[in-house]
């Protein structure tokens, strides 16, 4: 039974990653009215006569998020008896559940009555919670932590607070990247790493949120690299934490790198997507470094 698990788990994970790429595609597409202002049913039917590329993108959205709530309620239920024992097991299951089904609200509300695009941004991050607790949860069935032999771990004062900081930090980057899509501003500055050729501040409030957007993400990209030096200075002993980090920065740098090919190219749809598959396991890895800080000991 516990083999069945593992394949729910891994799949469910796989499920809710799409449905975060899904979800960037409907923005970047502009097809979040691809099914009019009708939910759950599209233009009042199941299947829509004619079928725009839209409301393709769109239909299709609906229904990899409705399959994942499917497949999270199942993994929640069974993990929650097969390895209730352990003590974050719980506390993600509820996680996954409680935001997937705020994702659900929040979507169909923006469909409906529409939302504010400070309202919509939020969409992206609640989305990434939810996938970040299937995939802890994912790992904890795995038994991934004991491979690593984390109860062993000792993580001192500074290496915590890098990971709660970076974590939290994240989160409000991530926030102010979605911002930057819904508002519209992907284009606003069309030069890097400067607003303009021409000028050096924005003046637009276009601008102001790109170049915020840009600002936000630089000082993640310096911060993670100082919490993955000091990783390598202090923690080689301790493999989960030095090779965590080092993939951490380097996922960094590749969403730099597509952060700046999705400008340059002029909001090509692939750089976009793979822009939200990196951060989303950037997030995901920032994640189960806060779960390991939980169960580690203090140095």
């Amino acid at each position: 039974m516990r083999h069945l698990l593992k394949w729910l788990a891994v799949l469910t994970t796989i499920v809710m990653l799409f449905v975060l790429i899904g979800g960037a595609l409907v923005t970047k597409t502009g097809s979040s009215m691809g099914c009019g202002r009708s939910w759950p049913l599209c233009h009042g039917q199941i299947l829509p006569d004619p079928l725009t590329i839209e409301t393709i993108i769109e239909l299709s959205h609906r229904l990899v998020s409705g399959v994942a709530g499917v497949l999270v309620l199942a993994l929640v239920i069974w993990a929650w008896k097969a390895i209730g024992h352990k003590r974050e097991t719980k506390l993600l299951c509820f996680l996954a559940i409680f935001f997937i089904i705020l994702q659900a609200l929040i979507g169909a509300a923006a469909v409906v009555w529409g939302q504010s695009k400070a309202v919509l941004a939020l969409h992206f991050g609640i989305s990434l919670i939810s996938f970040a607790a299937v995939l802890l949860l994912t790992l904890l069935i795995f038994e991934v932590d004991n491979k690593f032999d984390a109860d062993s771990l000792v993580i001192g004062k500074t290496m915590r607070f890098h990971i709660y900081g970076i974590i939290i930090y994240s989160y409000i980057v991530i926030y102010t990247g979605a911002y930057v899509r819904h508002k519209g501003a992907s284009l606003a500055c069309p030069s890097i790493p400067f607003c303009s050729d021409n000028r050096l501040a924005p003046q637009t409030i276009h601008e102001w949120v790109q170049m915020g957007h840009r600002l936000a993400a630089g000082l993640l990209f310096i911060w993670i690299a100082i919490a993955m030096i000091h990783a390598m200075k202090h923690y080689r002993g301790q493999k989960v934490i030095y090779w965590g980090w080092i993939i951490a920065f380097l996922l960094i740098i590749l969403q730099a790198v597509t952060g700046i090919s999705i400008i340059l190219s002029s909001l090509n749809l692939y750089f976009a997507l793979t822009h939200a598959l990196i951060i989303s396991c950037l997030f995901g890895l920032l994640c189960y470094f806060v779960l390991l800080a939980g169960r580690a000991k203090k140095g």
